[in-house]
């Protein structure tokens, strides 16, 4: 789903970079570690703050970054032109990646699935591209501050999830949640791995 005039801007400012940097990569990275030395996705990049903070926060060795939006992916290449073939964007979905089985070493969602219908359905996407012993980052709108936003923001209003009912679908899809953190009943952060292989 495309973002709406309000959330765009709110998505496109210094302040949502500031807190993207300062304080959900530093609350992921001390749940879930770095990934130096692997190769991560980003679903939904924006304008390619979270691709750079994956590059230079988790020390990815490179990032593969996809927004449903042409105009973000764009500007994400733009920003990222001086990281050259390490960060690779291009105009997508999340619930039907062009990426192979178990590709990455890592994924993050940076506020991303309450935007999705079938949010599920980006999950088992996830869990299909992650490499066994990959994780998943992700923070997330929870569904209390959706319905409280609806006058405001373009969000889906069914089928939303709260902290818990997200943490089940992870184990749903098959990811093994590692830790969680929740900021009242709003907004959660989780980190989750896929399985090693046996």
């Amino acid at each position: 789903m495309l973002l709406n005039r309000l959330e765009f801007l709110l998505m496109n400012n210094p302040v949502r970079a500031t807190v993207q940097r300062r304080v959900v990569a530093s609350n992921l990275l001390q749940m879930g570690g770095d990934v130096e030395g692997g190769v991560a996705l980003e679903i939904g990049c924006g304008r390619g703050v979270g691709a750079e903070v994956i590059l230079e926060v988790f020390d990815a060795v490179c990032v593969h970054a996809f927004d449903l939006d042409p105009r973000m992916v764009g500007r994400a290449r733009r920003r990222l032109q001086n990281h050259g073939a390490r960060a690779q964007f291009w105009v997508g979905d999340a619930t039907s990646l062009a990426c192979a089985d178990g590709q990455y070493n890592a994924v993050f969602d940076f506020g991303i699935l309450h935007h999705v219908p079938d949010w599920q359905a980006a999950l088992a996407e996830i869990h299909r591209v992650l490499a066994p012993g990959g994780r998943l980052y992700a923070e997330e709108v929870l569904a209390p501050a959706v319905w409280r936003s609806r006058h405001f923001l373009k969000h889906p209003q069914e089928n939303r999830f709260d902290a818990d009912g997200f943490e089940s679908a992870l184990e749903r899809s098959g990811l093994q949640p590692v830790a969680r953190r929740d900021l009242g009943h709003s907004f959660g952060w989780f980190v989750a791995r896929k399985p090693a292989a046996r």
